[in-house]
């Protein structure tokens, strides 16, 4: 028997395609919004049947996650984001979160440790002087934020891959799961990890980390969107186990590379 599907109250077919269509990287937008045209297409693209709106956002979710394995199979471990000089940072930086500045952690230096879990062989906590006497490497680079804006900084603190090394991280584990202060959680790629230029910030503007960004640590990573870059770090767990995170546990993209 023939089976007819109906117009979903609310779901624009064109719209929903189109918005699958900004998940996915430019090459395979490109590709996609060619040779989609209906949301029979988009069914057969996804398995999803699209027949109401629960299904329709399981076929973006669908086409998010499609959008995650392609993009970390594009993404190059030796490609450098783009470096600037100090005439281009933006000053004032801003702050942003899902909270007002007013509301962001207040860490006690004194007290505090970062908590080393997981796949390594060197789980002992370190402290913050420990932390700010790692080597020191500088780097001025865009965040680029998911809400369309973008700013230039200045970060300095340790190669988080020379990090890893230096706890005897399992570097063939597959992520790095980061806890932060205010409950803020976010999972990385290994590669990404292993990146030459993420790092652990622990100043901005060759001084010590403000509240306003992260103050104690913050996880800085120029081939990622900013949501990715947890701040007020206060723990990492080397891990074979994707956590997610705060904000793709509730559907954005969980790759979000640049």
């Amino acid at each position: 028997m023939a089976r007819f599907r109906k117009t979903i109250p609310g779901v624009d077919a064109k719209a929903l395609i189109n918005d699958a269509g900004k998940l996915m990287p430019d090459p395979a937008r490109r590709s996609f919004l060619r040779g989609v045209a209906s949301l029979g297409a988009l069914t057969m693209l996804t398995g999803c049947d699209i027949v109401n709106e629960d299904s329709a956002e399981d076929a973006l979710r669908y086409v998010s996650r499609f959008n995650d394995r392609v993009q970390a199979f594009l993404f190059n471990p030796n490609k450098l984001a783009p470096t600037y000089t100090e005439a281009d940072i933006t000053r004032p930086f801003p702050f942003n979160a899902y909270y007002d500045l007013d509301e962001a952690p207040v860490v006690d230096p004194a007290t505090y440790k970062l908590e080393i879990s997981g796949l390594a062989d060197n789980k002992k906590p370190w402290t913050l002087s420990e932390l700010h006497a790692l080597p020191e490497v500088s780097q001025i680079t865009r965040h680029v934020c998911v809400e369309g804006w973008s700013a230039i900084g200045s970060w300095q603190g340790a190669v988080l891959s020379d990090f890893l090394k230096r706890i005897g991280a399992d570097t063939r584990a597959q992520y790095v799961h980061f806890k932060c202060a205010e409950g803020y959680t976010e999972t990385i790629d290994m590669p990404t990890a292993l990146h030459p230029q993420t790092q652990m910030s622990f100043k901005f503007d060759n001084k010590i980390l403000p509240r306003a960004y992260g103050f104690p640590m913050k996880i800085r990573i120029p081939t990622k969107l900013g949501f990715k870059q947890p701040k007020y770090v206060v723990a990492m767990e080397v891990t074979n186990v994707n956590r997610g995170g705060y904000w793709s546990n509730q559907g954005y993209n969980w790759f979000s590379g640049l």
